[in-house]
């Protein structure tokens, strides 16, 4: 079930999170496109959410930043983008699309080597160095996924890039990143640390990559200007950044954001 859960993520399958509502009440529906790392935890917050609010319906495509990032552009006909870097929303609120105002940050990711419990590869012990003795690593596509760029990072700041990037696997974002090394595909994987403690991972061992060693993951986000329920956007958006939100996202690793 992780596997095929994984592979619907990558995908970008939507998944409606709020049913039940009362019946007569108006329902909100909010249009979420959110980054991979973020599955899990969503899913929690948007429970919780449900709980204070019934009648607000969260649906959500995941996929990397990156992409969605090229989607909104477009228009694509989402009410809030949260992203891996927060430099793919300013660079939408740069361009007219949003405003500053509506720009926010909610999360630090954190970056983990990851492995099956049953690999011989000894992660907790010997950290990145570990990626030595694989013969394929799964990281996400740097090009458009920014714990790809984080783990490209930190790979050269160990030394490590030159000698195993042609043993590299490249998921289209983080979540797909992880199927792989679940999957069998690759040995090892460079993920976040989200998904690392996460239920259907769990069996795995990890080793979180310090975070000296890449850049920061400041995730952010943005309410889109063309939002059918800005208030809707406003409400799940304040909850996200509330106290309660942030104490769901730290169960799954994330850090509080910069203040």
């Amino acid at each position: 079930m992780p596997i095929v859960l994984a592979l619907l993520l990558a995908a970008g399958v939507v998944a409606s999170a709020q049913r039940g509502t009362p019946a007569g009440d108006s329902i909100q529906v909010v249009r979420v496109a959110a980054a991979s790392d973020l599955q899990f935890a969503l899913e929690d917050i948007i429970a919780r959410l449900k709980e204070q609010r019934p009648t607000l319906r969260i649906e959500v495509v995941y996929g990397s930043s990156g992409n969605i990032h090229a989607q909104l552009r477009q228009r694509a006909p989402y009410d809030v983008f949260l992203s891996a870097d927060i430099g793919y929303p300013r660079d939408l609120v740069s361009r007219g699309v949003g405003s500053e105002a509506d720009l926010f940050s909610y999360a630090t990711g954190r970056l983990v080597v990851w492995t099956p419990a049953t690999s011989k590869l000894a992660v907790e012990r010997d950290g990145l160095r570990a990626l030595e003795g694989a013969a394929r690593i799964a990281i996400a596509n740097p090009r458009h996924a920014p714990y790809g760029r984080a783990a490209e990072a930190a790979m050269r700041q160990a030394g490590l890039w030159e000698r195993v990037s042609d043993r590299l696997v490249l998921g289209e974002n983080v979540a797909q990143t992880a199927q792989f090394v679940q999957s069998g595909a690759a040995d090892v994987g460079v993920i976040a640390k989200s998904l690392a403690v996460a239920s259907g991972l769990r069996n795995g061992r990890y080793w979180e990559v310090p975070e000296q060693m890449h850049p920061p993951l400041i995730q952010g986000g943005v309410i889109l200007p063309w939002a059918r329920s800005r208030a809707g956007a406003m409400r799940f958006r304040d909850f996200l950044v509330s106290a309660d939100g942030r104490r769901i996202l730290a169960a799954y690793g994330f850090g509080a954001p910069p203040r």
